[in-house]
Order: C-alpha cells, then sequence, then structure tokens
C-alpha cells in the first residue's frame, strides 16, 4: 500500500501544514481510512491509541468543512479532558493555513461561559460527551448542520459510562450525517451504536501486528502477596529512572500509591479521573516540566499524554487485557529511544495473566528477581561514585585548599575524613535502603542463623503478611523484628525465623487459628531437585500434620462427656 501523503492530492494550505509537521508516509490507519472517510461513507475503524487517528479523520473532516457556513459542522466526542485538548491541538496545526477554521474544544472542570464564547464562533467542537450534552441542555450548541460526527476511543467511553450522552447526541443530528467510529476494541455495546446509528458502514481493522512495541525491554518480577508497594519502591530506587510511569486499575490505588511514594521520599505525582481539571492540569505541567519525575495513573486517565522521554512504565496492577498492557508500555521506547516496562505480579494468577499476554503480544516478557538490599546498596553507590568523579573535575579554589589543611592540623588523617565525607554525602540515600530491609529479608531466611517454616494457610484463605506476623509473635512471644521474609502462596506460607528458636516455635504454633482457621506449622525443607514451594510443601507438613493431628485427636478426647454409669446400672 503507498502510504505518501502526497498520493492524497491535499490542498495546498493542508499539504503545507502537513510538510511543516514532518509528516511523510501515512501510519496504516491513515492510509486506509482517509480514503474510505473521503467518501463519505461511514467508517469503523479498530486501532490502538498512537497509531495516528487524529490525523485519519481530522485531514477529511477539514476537507468537509464549509467554512462559509458560520455554523458547527464537525463534532467530534472524545472519552477524557486530555485526548480533546490533545486532538483540539492536533486539528488547529492542520488547519493553520486555512481560513476561518474555528476549533472548540469543551470538556468538564473548565470555565462554561468561556467556552459559550468561542462556540459561538466554532465550526469544529471536540469534546467530552458529558460537558457537551452539558451546552446541549443550555442551548448553547445546536447540531442541526453537523456533517460528520467522530466518536474517538469508543470503548472507552461506554466503560465510562457515556453510552446515553453518545446516543442522546447522535439522535440530535441530521440523519444524513456521516458518523465516524474508532475503537481499540469491538464489544457488544460497540456493536449495538453502530448497528442502530451508522449505515453500512466500512470496516477497517489494523492488524495485531501493529501492535509490537520496539525498542522496549519488557519483563515482569514476582512478589508476596501485600508487598507490591516496598517491592515498588525498591525497583524504583535500583533503576533511578529519569522519568517514569506507574499504571494502577483504580483510582483508589492510584490515591494509595501515591502517599505511600511521597511518604517515601520520592517527587510523583498522581491522575485520575476524579480530579478537578486545574488539579489535572498542575499535575500534568509538573511532570512535563520535570518537577516530578513519576507520574501514577489509570489508564483512561492516561489517554492524551503525550511525554516522549519516558524511559520506565511500570505495571502496578496488571493490565485488564492485551490492548491496555500494549497502550501502558507505548508510553516509552519513542522516538527511537530505549525504554524499559516492568509488570508487578503477585500470585499464580498474576503470572498467568502476563503469561498470557506475552503469548498474544508475541512479546519477550522476561522474568526478573526482585534486587536484594545490597544489591541497591551496590548500584547506589556505583551511581554516586561516578556522578562524584565526574563533579572532580574542576579546579579547586585555594580557599577550600586551607580549609583542608585546617582539618587535617587537628589531627584527622586524610583517609579518615575522605570516607566520613563519603559518609555525609551518601549516609542519608543509604539510610533509606536500610528502611526496606524488613521486605529484603532474603539473607535473613537464608543465612547460618535462619531457616523457614511452612504454614498450611496462604492467600486462598485471604491471608496478609500481617495476618502470619502477628499470629507467630502471638502466640510464640517473639517480636515481628526477629521474624523473616513472609513469602504466601495460594494454600500455604513460607517463613524465615531464627534457627534457634525454631523447635520452640513449631510446638507454640500447633492449634494456632489465622483467620479462623486452624494451621499446622513445620520445617520448611527444600527439594534441591526442585525449587518450585507449590512442590515442597507435602513433604515439609508430613510429619508435623501427623503430630498435629494426634494432638488434637487427644484434646478432643479430653473434652469428651463421661458416661452416667448409675444410670446404665438402672436399666440393667
Amino acid at each position: 500500500m503507498e502510504k505518501s501523503f502526497d498520493n492524497l492530492y491535499l490542498s495546498d494550505e493542508l499539504k503545507r501544514a502537513v510538510d511543516d509537521l514532518g509528516f511523510t508516509e501515512m501510519t496504516d490507519i491513515q492510509a486506509q481510512a482517509i480514503p474510505l472517510i473521503r467518501t463519505g461513507s461511514d467508517v469503523i475503524g479498530r486501532s490502538q491509541t498512537g497509531t495516528g487517528k487524529t490525523v485519519a479523520f481530522a485531514i477529511p473532516a477539514l476537507e468537509t468543512l464549509d467554512t462559509t457556513l458560520d455554523k458547527v459542522q464537525i463534532i467530534i466526542l472524545c472519552p477524557t479532558r486530555e485526548l480533546a485538548m490533545q486532538g483540539a491541538g492536533e486539528i488547529k496545526k492542520l488547519s493553520r493555513f486555512m481560513h476561518k477554521v474555528k476549533v472548540c474544544d469543551v470538556y468538564g472542570g473548565a470555565a462554561m461561559d468561556r467556552q459559550i464564547l468561542k462556540i459561538k464562533k466554532a465550526n469544529i467542537v471536540i469534546g467530552t460527551p458529558g460537558r457537551i450534552m452539558d451546552h446541549m441542555r443550555r442551548r448553547t450548541l445546536k447540531l442541526n448542520d453537523v456533517k460528520m460526527v467522530v466518536l474517538d476511543e469508543a470503548d472507552e467511553m461506554l466503560s465510562m459510562g457515556f453510552r446515553e450522552d453518545i446516543e442522546e447526541i447522535l439522535s440530535h443530528t441530521p440523519d444524513d450525517r456521516q458518523t465516524v467510529l474508532f475503537s481499540a476494541t469491538m464489544p457488544k455495546e460497540i456493536l449495538d451504536i453502530t448497528e442502530k446509528f451508522q449505515r453500512n458502514p466500512l470496516m477497517i481493522e489494523i492488524a495485531s501486528q501493529s501492535m509490537t512495541v520496539e525498542h522496549i525491554k519488557q519483563s515482569f518480577i514476582e512478589v508476596p502477596m501485600g508487598k507490591k508497594m516496598d517491592a515498588l519502591n525498591m525497583l524504583l530506587r535500583y533503576f533511578s529512572p529519569k522519568r517514569a510511569m506507574i499504571f494502577c486499575n483504580t483510582k483508589a490505588m492510584v490515591e494509595d500509591l501515591g502517599k505511600y511514594l511521597k511518604e517515601n521520599g520520592f517527587d510523583s505525582e498522581s491522575l485520575h479521573g476524579d480530579m478537578q481539571q486545574s488539579s489535572r492540569t498542575r499535575v500534568m505541567d509538573s511532570f512535563k516540566s520535570g518537577l516530578s519525575n513519576i507520574l501514577i495513573a489509570t489508564d483512561v486517565a492516561a489517554r492524551g499524554i503525550d511525554v516522549n522521554d519516558i524511559d520506565f512504565v511500570f505495571n502496578y496492577d496488571i493490565p485488564q487485557n492485551r490492548e491496555y498492557y500494549v497502550h501502558r508500555i507505548g508510553r516509552t521506547g519513542r522516538a527511537g529511544k530505549e525504554g524499559s516496562a516492568v509488570t508487578i505480579c503477585s500470585g499464580r494468577r498474576q503470572i498467568t495473566a502476563i503469561k498470557d499476554i506475552a503469548k498474544s503480544t508475541k512479546s519477550d516478557i522476561e522474568q526478573l528477581d526482585l534486587p536484594s538490599t545490597d544489591d541497591l546498596r551496590n548500584k547506589l553507590a556505583e551511581r554516586e561514585l561516578n556522578d562524584l568523579k565526574e563533579k572532580l573535575d574542576i579546579n579547586v579554589d585555594d580557599r577550600y585548599l586551607r580549609l583542608l589543611n585546617d582539618l587535617l592540623s587537628d589531627g584527622i588523617s586524610l583517609y579518615d575524613l575522605s570516607a566520613k565525607l563519603l559518609q555525609i554525602i551518601m549516609g542519608d540515600k543509604m539510610e533509606q535502603i536500610s528502611s526496606l530491609e524488613s521486605f529484603g529479608r532474603k539473607n535473613r531466611g537464608d543465612d547460618k542463623d535462619f531457616c523457614k517454616i511452612i504454614i498450611s494457610i496462604g492467600r486462598n484463605r485471604r491471608v496478609a503478611p500481617n495476618h502470619i506476623m502477628c499470629a507467630i509473635a502471638d502466640r510464640t512471644g517473639i517480636s515481628g523484628k526477629e521474624i523473616g521474609k513472609i513469602e504466601i502462596y495460594d494454600d500455604h506460607t513460607i517463613v524465615g525465623i531464627p534457627k534457634d528458636k525454631a523447635d520452640e516455635i513449631i510446638l507454640k504454633m500447633i492449634g494456632c487459628k489465622i483467620n479462623s482457621h486452624v494451621v499446622q506449622t513445620g520445617v520448611y525443607k527444600e527439594n534441591k531437585k526442585s525449587a518450585n514451594p507449590e512442590k515442597n510443601k507435602k513433604v515439609s507438613l508430613k510429619d508435623n500434620q501427623k503430630r498435629d493431628s494426634r494432638k488434637e485427636y487427644k484434646k478432643e478426647r479430653s473434652f469428651r462427656k463421661p458416661k452416667d454409669k448409675s444410670k446404665s446400672k438402672k436399666k440393667r
């Protein structure tokens, strides 16, 4: 397929704008959609975010526009403010050399009176369904002269609950209008809308291979249940991204994670759909300018964000489907730069989910080990020393040489002075790593003073690390600081404990209840042939289960009510 913009035979004004924007070849969706939309037919385009859809519908829309008619003729619906703003910006760039093209973007959170003034002069309106409905109710937006309606990211608008608004808007437009719909997926709700409001639509579907993402190193890390925040903390410190995006599935998780990262010294900002427009604008300005280098967001809130120098994407929550995964990781590795995408998984289901995504997107998603606190210290020391070496390439002022001589005259050696200055420079950052020692207790579970025990309860019983720790501490009297790494699996948990207290702990845990379930506890005997804890658990609990069952049986017998011998004699 010929993809040169020259083959579109654009008007001089459009051709000049396209050249100024540096466009030479069309993307797949542009090459297929522009000729079809030009025919006046209704069109359905299945394509992902970031494939150039705005240009695909903007060029035919601008060619359809009658600039002698001072009425709204093009309506474009988007799921978010950011997409509306971005779309308006691109259309303005394409129409910069065209006369009397007036583009107005409308969305919630912005001043209504200003939007009303802009709509009066506009012939293209792009906005969110909710705000467009507001203007329709106020009679500040009339759709009698609309020639084309574009539904951009239709599946996202439906998932946000805009179906009724979309149908209401379409029902107020002329019957002979052209309807163009773009969506990443085609759920039943989309098909219902196309059947009701489109006339014999032509379908465009970009093949799945266009979803492949180059220049991005993809990986996943498995961590115990309840430890994702600490794991993310360690990953951010280890990789030290210049600019990163973190994706969560819910607004509540975005807020919780944002609070946690700020409390732990990270320059992070949060973005979700419930925020006021002024707050959203402040967050994006902060992220784009570099005042904050970490942005935590939901999938919908992140739509329309256009930042090219993101070097890391972290999936804190598993994406809901492969399209979301591709959208997320596509934020990095742009403009030919290298990028990295890391997904944090807890439990067998999440591991299975990320492997399914890898298979469906034909991606090589490598499993990585979580760095230990020693790895963090080594990485930090390496970065700090390299930074220090660069700063040492200066000419020293005589004043500082005199200060150094004063310090040395007090009897301190040059070697000790250098080491102390390094500790002053690097001490705070090393101390932050020490605060993660409880999570990186891998060493405490593996060293010669520690051993592992296995407890017969896991995530299937909704157990969390704090349940395990509190149960052991309450039952045995040892402090939480003495308990090592806690690894929770589907139906059992492995815990690091002091080796010299192992027998005492196992004995005191007999009959212990966690989450109202009686548990068995035993020494964890790792099968050297298999590092899979699922296979090891049966061997390690076998003897202890027998001992516990005997003890429970004796305990039960001791509470049985004795027979009344006197009554039995009377019957005789």
